[in-house]
């Protein structure tokens, strides 16, 4: 069988063709959520290159896609894979633990044993002292690597159980306190800074 023969076969129409879409749109909708997030966080050495290649398999995908308009099963795989791409997308994003969060917790009781462990694990925290809707409460604001906050919500859960915290995105830091180590992405991004 040529390569002719093949490409206009039922089985490369019907089930190859609708794989390759789905993957291609797997894969571009996977890079323009990195792209988006790489953005979000200045990583604007990194976000172009992601672009590029995004935008080529995006061009693969729909001109298949146009060519292919009477097969439905590829009209379903080009949907299938924006689906799937934007949630592998989030799933890389999480694993690679980008940028900075504002971790902010409130204690109703004593909170100096959850101070101390977060000081004494060098993270940045100030404390203030508030008044909650029952009482008296402590609020630790800590700023800190995206990487670092299991570790710090481990110690939450251990300490407070049941202290209320949230987490925020936070875009730029300045002078800060950090347990040393670096992401990768961001000594690339951040060099000479």
């Amino acid at each position: 069988m040529d390569a002719l023969s093949f490409y206009n076969s039922d089985l490369f129409k019907w089930v190859i063709l609708p794989i390759l879409i789905f993957v291609a749109r797997l894969i571009d909708v996977s890079l323009g959520t990195l792209r988006i997030i790489f953005v979000s966080h200045g990583l604007k050495y990194i976000a172009p290159i992601v672009g590029f290649v995004e935008i080529n398999i995006w061009l693969l995908a729909i001109g298949q896609i146009m060519q292919n308009l009477n097969n439905l099963v590829c009209s379903l795989a080009y949907a299938s894979g924006f689906a799937m791409g934007a949630f592998f997308g989030m799933l890389i994003e999480e694993k690679l633990s980008i940028g900075m969060v504002m971790v902010r917790v409130i204690c109703k009781h004593d909170a100096s044993e959850l101070i101390k462990s977060l000081q004494g694990a060098d993270y940045g925290v100030t404390t203030h002292d508030a008044e909650g809707v029952k009482g008296p409460v402590k609020i630790i604001f800590a700023v800190i690597r995206r990487e670092d906050l299991h570790d710090i919500l481990d110690r939450i859960h251990k300490i407070h159980p049941h202290a209320f915290y949230s987490v925020e995105d936070v875009r730029s830091v300045g002078e800060a306190m950090f347990p040393y180590h670096q992401h990768k992405l961001l000594q690339w991004h951040r060099k000479g800074k």
